[in-house]
């Protein structure tokens, strides 16, 4: 894999490519060696995440890794929550090259922030960023090489890669010792099981995850909601001594990051959360992922909030409880009989469409003319192997036998701009 985004940065040509992985399977460390790359040939790099705590645990842990090379690295943390003055000393080290690497949320892409030479851009978890969000980052450095991590790329992103606009590397194997996670399909009558189960694994110094689809009660019956489920739960184990947290977007920032920072360093034993934790930090000691309502989210959302748990030694556990259906068991059982997240995002796209090719929608059918994207897979990564060796042999479309195709292209491009009023 590292040898394909080297062979990339070097190759004359600007670099799209997804880099996809399990969750602890090596992501961040080829970041940083592709990172390391660019610095050591003076240039800048940037890797921006969807949040504060993991951006600020990038910034830990690849301040770490870059400590003693032979190649100083210059690195800034930039967020939201920086005050004013730091901000603006940030943004003069970028400006004048005094900083190699830039890690930070979407504060990388306020219109303050100006980069001397930013040749590599990375953005981790790319699926929680719009399309017009790392568009704006690119667009910092000119044409920077583009790195896009994630653990599993949803439906729109597998869409992009069928047309042909990503390059994909594989990262297959999780590091040793990882345990596979083991997972259950319950009805609601397992609940009672599954919170005694939680107080042990409590008891034996773990942490769990509780995912509700909603933060409050609403209209749908049947749905459960972070608020009421964590009051139950406070009650159920206040005997215990188990602490018991609670998280959802609409909590201030600052009140957030403080209730992720206490479940990280294990003050809280039981976070009761809604999906923003999706993206959230790295706890070993966390082996139990239990969602409610798991009918309700997609295969690579499942997949990726599984994610959470797994990271440390422990056996870890995924619980997820289908209030729905027989043919939302049927759903379900793709990912209890799966770890592999390119065939969930597969089997996500095959059930819920590809959704909006520009990130504006998520879900939804692609029409095309001609091919069918999930019987034809193979052949549209044939016709997209093929255009790329002909852009790279025949790049204005000149050549012999290239006349009609040549023609084609200027009226799609036509077409195109007439549509966008240019």
């Amino acid at each position: 894999v590292l040898a394909e985004i080297r062979g990339d940065l070097s190759s004359g040509h600007i670099m799209k490519r997804l880099l996809q992985g399990d969750v602890g399977s090596g992501k961040t460390v080829i970041a940083a060696l592709a990172l390391y790359e660019a610095v050591k040939n003076r240039y800048q790099g940037a890797l921006m995440a969807p949040t504060e705590v993991l951006a600020r645990q990038h910034y830990e842990s690849l301040t770490s890794l870059f400590q003693g090379c032979d190649h100083p690295v210059r690195i800034d943390l930039l967020t939201g929550s920086i005050k004013a003055k730091e901000k603006r000393e940030i943004y003069e080290r970028i400006r004048n090259h005094e900083t190699d690497i830039v890690i930070g949320t979407h504060a990388l892409i306020q219109d303050k922030v100006e980069y001397s030479c930013l040749a590599l851009v990375i953005t981790d978890e790319q699926h929680r960023f719009g399309v017009s969000q790392r568009a704006h980052l690119e667009e910092k450095g000119g044409a920077p090489h583009v790195l896009v991590m994630s653990a599993t790329p949803i439906p729109r992103t597998l869409a992009v890669i069928l047309y042909g606009d990503l390059d994909i590397s594989v990262i297959d194997h999780l590091p040793a010792k990882r345990l596979p996670i083991k997972n259950a399909v319950v009805g609601t009558e397992y609940r009672e099981n599954a919170y005694r189960f939680i107080a042990k694994e409590a008891k034996a110094g773990h942490q769990s995850y509780i995912i509700c689809p909603m933060v409050e009660p609403g209209e749908l019956q049947d749905v459960e909601n972070v608020t009421d489920y964590s009051e139950m739960l406070e009650e159920k184990y206040k005997t215990a001594g188990i602490r018991v947290g609670c998280l959802h977007g609409q909590m201030k920032a600052d009140e957030k990051n403080r209730v992720m920072e206490e479940f990280a360093e294990g003050k809280i034993q039981v976070l009761v959360s809604t999906t923003v934790i999706e993206v959230g930090i790295n706890v070993p000691s966390a082996t139990v992922m239990m969602i409610e309502n798991a009918e309700r989210f997609g295969l690579a959302q499942l997949h990726q909030l599984r994610g959470r748990v797994g990271r440390g030694d422990a056996q870890s556990y995924c619980i997820m409880v289908n209030t729905g259906d027989e043919e939302a068991m049927k759903r379900l059982e793709i990912l209890k009989n799966s770890d592999d997240g390119f065939f969930i995002a597969s089997e996500d796209l095959r059930l819920r469409g590809p959704g909006d090719i520009f990130g504006l929608r998520q879900t939804g059918e692609m029409q095309f003319h001609l091919a069918d994207i999930y019987a034809d897979a193979d052949l549209l990564q044939e016709a997209s192997e093929e255009a790329r060796r002909l852009a790279d042999e025949d790049p204005a479309l000149t050549g012999e036998g290239h006349e009609a195709l040549h023609t084609m292209f200027e009226e799609y491009l036509a077409d195109r701009f007439a549509e966008l009023n240019l």
